[in-house]
């Protein structure tokens, strides 16, 4: 049997945060269900942000619902806070996503935060793990801009794994790595990624790597090599982070579940169901910025899944 590798979706949160008209429920539940059908076993499925914040995510107690139908599929949530947090599990979903920053700028501007009042707000998340409401929840932490900041320039990776171990031992599940505005570069990432597996201490390391500079599928091939084995993706290549300028789409997730296959790699992903849904989605966000090179060039006549 080849080894696993795991893609989970993040087209329907991170991919539209930023879309510039907002999309039916109807069509977000569409897009979840094809997705699962497609293979994707993982599925970021929406936001618990204020509405007035981000209003592509208004429908996100409504979209909730769906998650019993999602058979197979682990559905996440982002949440930003603790009442995000207890908003999300109140609607059904167990698996929740917290981001801090260790960018000081990256934090204030996203959060009007320190990094510090976030890590204390992680705390606070992580709490209600010990109430009836969150006794089954499990929590993941976005380490964001662990790579460089648009705004700060460089950060610390001493920083990143302090960041981590605190985190680590106040609660987190997953620890997710993340290069939020596309300044990691493969070298990079065989620095950062080895402590923070140390420090995970058996917890699943997912990397979130945007393709801003072009440099996306290198950082994943890099990140391979550590030994993680779990990447956010976006079909299309879809989105980027409102609060840092110039951090477009995150890595296309037909183009790395391709380059995973070619690798040997198993994904359990339909690459062609993919880019069928690709082209309705297309459709129905309009002009946004799309990427993708199998969009562009088609399946190689010789390409085979690995099973």
């Amino acid at each position: 049997m080849a080894e696993r590798v795991t893609l989970r979706e993040v087209g329907l949160r991170d991919g539209i945060q930023m879309a510039a008209s907002f999309l039916a429920t109807d069509r977000k539940r569409e897009w979840a269900f094809r997705l699962r059908d497609a293979g994707l076993r993982e599925i970021e499925l929406t936001s618990f942000v204020p509405a007035k914040v981000v209003p592509q995510f208004a429908d996100a107690a409504e979209l909730a619902r769906i998650v019993p139908e999602l058979d197979g599929v682990v559905a996440s949530a982002l949440v930003p806070n603790l009442k995000g947090a207890e908003n999300a599990l109140a609607a059904g979903i167990r698996h929740l996503n917290f981001v801090l920053s260790i960018s000081e700028a990256h934090s204030l501007a996203n959060v009007r935060r320190t990094t510090d009042e976030a890590i204390a707000e992680f705390h606070r998340i992580a709490a209600l793990k010990d109430t009836p409401a969150g006794r089954d929840m499990v929590l993941g932490v976005g380490l964001a801009t662990s790579f460089g900041c648009t705004l700060q320039g460089a950060v610390d990776p001493e920083r990143v794994f302090e960041v981590a171990r605190i985190v680590a031992s106040a609660g987190a599940d997953e620890l997710i790595v993340a290069d939020t505005v596309g300044y990691g570069n493969p070298a990079q990432v065989h620095r950062i990624l080895p402590p923070i597996i140390d420090i995970a201490a058996g917890r699943r390391v997912i990397c979130h790597f945007h393709d801003t500079r072009g440099l996306g599928l290198a950082n994943v091939a890099a990140a391979l090599e550590t030994g993680v084995r779990a990447f956010d993706s976006s079909l299309a290549g879809l989105g980027g982070c409102p609060f840092a300028p110039g951090a477009t789409g995150n890595i296309n997730t037909e183009d790395t579940a391709f380059m995973l296959e070619s690798m040997g790699f198993s994904t359990g992903i339909d690459i062609g169901a993919l880019l069928e849904l690709r082209r309705d989605v297309e459709s129905w966000l309009g002009d946004e910025r799309y990427s993708g090179a199998i969009a562009r060039a088609g399946l190689p006549k010789t390409y085979q899944p690995v099973e």
